[in-house]
């Protein structure tokens, strides 16, 4: 990464906007000292979009909460989460967020009907209380409409639909349109058109430039207030970029910015056809994607904000998060793309629904996933090929090898907590091979319980120390099952309960990386048919404490009946186990060859 970071580097035509990003972002970690003096909002005076958008670097969505709907908070807390208070936009700016996005849901309860669509005062105020919070604690906001759902109507009602938009929109911009500029409009959320995805540019121009002309037509700090810009489905492929560049252009404003979705390489972020570390290719599509959303945008003087950003399968409510992906490869994911934003002048917005901060206690739900956020914007921090070594209980332990990433630093040893480990007696290195020995392994795994006996660091000159855990295991063992769906509505969102197949498994220390399912015949089985290797948590849910592996009514809703189907388990110790299961309506047995 780091050559083609550095050529990149050399590439850039804006260098003085590259450098003011990397002084507004420099001191993330640690930011909530006295003594950090970052520029965290628009300077009084007149400043270019590009400068505003530099300085909401780095962003944090206030996720499944305005945007939510139902229950008795006009929908705020009818997804999971408390109500957005004062405190928690303090705890954000503490943490060294620069700005908010705040998604509302605008429609469902809280807009009346046509002609005047008039949305409701208690709606209106409550957005506004947010805002007038996070402006006067030093956090830009940027709001916008995330109701899709009738939007998406636009190719087959155009005449209503656009009247509602621009309805709402004029609403919106009246009640702020005295606002400071700390506040900006995004023009929609994700804009999709599923009737008519021939034209799914040219209706997300029909919206952005609706919106456009709406809010400037409305006066005030609006003239020229930074309005942002999405491409369809905030896209990034190039043709969409392209689109989006169009219409700015055509609009010739400038206090526009563009705005894309990042949730890395697909089959990565969601942990399906067998992509479980981060691989050359989930590397090469987050540079390629912020390169190109650079070149098209950036470097023609247009900013750009990732509006949301994360990995798909990143979901607290699941219990075993870091199997999508590996966990040290999640890490490596989360630094790698704070680091390339920086590289390539796009400001990120965390998507958090309740999975990174907990709203409930206002703390991280994981500290060193946080702390890899904040080191990609400032250190690449030093990683190595894998977070873990296994060693297997009745085998022999013997020297064991992991190759270090150095991100250009210098690797300054290995240490147990404030033990430095020896070199040359508990670890060599040869170029970028570091090599533990069977004495220092077989003193780290001590009596050899199965699970994690030890973690050590792997140090480097800058940035944050490399995790690596020792895991004693044996190969698990699957038993023969049977039981009965029970034949219930099924949301994939829901716990398994009975709703699901459960295998009896004693895991013996090791985790899964992932499965496939094929039939006899070898074509694959299941869900994502194009790939055997399917989706964790979707398709299957290993529950290391139960002892079960749960195969999901997604996974046996796209299996044939009377097919017996093979499932192979990949785990990172003990190689693969093949299952057997077949599905007879709503029966199902399995079994262990």
């Amino acid at each position: 990464m780091t050559n083609s970071v550095t050529v990149r580097r050399r590439r850039l035509r804006l260098g003085a906007i590259a450098a003011a990003i990397t002084a507004l972002t420099a001191g993330l970690i640690g930011a909530t000292s006295a003594n950090a003096e970052k520029p965290t909002a628009p300077p009084d005076h007149a400043v270019t979009a590009m400068e505003q958008v530099a300085a909401m670097q780095p962003g944090w969505n206030v996720g499944n909460t305005l945007d939510a709907f139902g229950g008795d908070t006009g929908g705020e807390t009818a997804w999971g989460n408390p109500l957005i208070t004062e405190e928690l936009l303090q705890t954000i700016k503490a943490e060294g967020y620069n700005s908010i996005r705040l998604p509302v849901a605008w429609d469902y309860e809280h807009t009346g009907p046509a002609p005047d669509y008039t949305i409701s005062s208690e709606r209106m105020e409550r957005v506004a209380q947010v805002v007038d919070w996070a402006i006067a604690n030093d956090l830009q906001v940027m709001v916008n409409i995330h109701d899709q759902m009738f939007t998406k109507e636009l190719p087959d009602d155009r005449e209503n639909v656009l009247a509602k938009f621009n309805s709402m929109w004029t609403q919106i911009a009246e009640r702020f349109k005295d606002y400071p500029s700390e506040l900006s409009f995004e023009s929609i959320n994700e804009p999709q058109f599923p009737t008519d995805t021939a034209n799914q540019d040219a209706h997300t121009a029909t919206l952005n430039v609706n919106f456009y002309e709406t809010v400037r037509a409305t006066g005030g700090k609006n003239a020229d207030r930074l309005l942002v810009l999405p491409t369809w489905v905030t896209n990034s492929e190039q043709p969409h970029l392209d689109a989006l560049k169009a219409t700015i252009d055509e609009l010739d404003d400038d206090m526009i910015a563009a705005t894309v979705h990042f949730y890395g390489f697909y089959p990565f972020s969601v942990n399906v056809a067998g992509v479980t570390t981060y691989d050359e290719a989930t590397q090469q599509d987050l540079e390629n994607t912020f390169q190109r959303t650079n070149d098209t945008f950036v470097d023609n003087g247009v900013p750009v904000i990732v509006g949301e950003w994360g990995v798909l399968g990143y979901d607290y409510t699941r219990g075993t998060v870091p199997n999508s992906p590996q966990y040290g490869e999640l890490l490596k994911f989360f630094q790698a793309t704070a680091h390339q934003a920086v590289e390539e002048q796009l400001t990120l917005m965390l998507w958090d629904a309740g999975s990174y901060l907990n709203r409930h206690t206002l703390e991280w739900r994981d500290p060193l996933l946080k702390a890899y956020m904040d080191s990609g914007f400032t250190t690449l921090s030093g990683t190595a090929s894998f977070d873990s070594i296994y060693l297997e209980k009745a085998g022999t332990i013997a020297d064991e090898s992991l190759t270090l990433n150095r991100n250009g630093l210098d690797f300054e040893g290995l240490w147990q907590g404030d033990t430095a480990l020896t070199e040359g007696a508990d670890y060599t290195v040869s170029g970028d091979t570091l090599t533990l020995t069977a004495a220092a392994l077989t003193r780290l795994a001590g009596d050899r319980a199965y699970g994690t006996n030890a973690t050590i660091e792997a140090r480097f000159s800058d940035g944050l120390p490399w995790a690596i855990h020792i895991i004693t295991y044996d190969k698990a063992q699957l038993s023969d099952a049977s039981g009965t769906m029970d034949g219930e509505p099924w949301s994939g969102w829901e716990p398994c309960n009975s709703s699901c197949f459960a295998i009896p498994t004693e895991f013996n220390g090791d985790q899964i990386a992932t499965m496939e399912a094929k039939y006899a015949d070898g074509t694959n089985a299941g869900p994502h048919d194009w790939t055997a290797y399917k989706e964790f948590w979707a398709t299957y849910r290993p529950d290391y404490d139960a002892g079960t592996i749960s195969l999901t009514p997604d996974f046996f809703n796209a299996v044939r009946d009377d097919e017996p189907v093979t499932l192979t388990f990949h785990f990172w110790g003990g190689g693969t186990i093949d299952y057997t299961v077949t599905k007879t309506g709503t029966t199902v047995t399995g079994t262990n060859p």
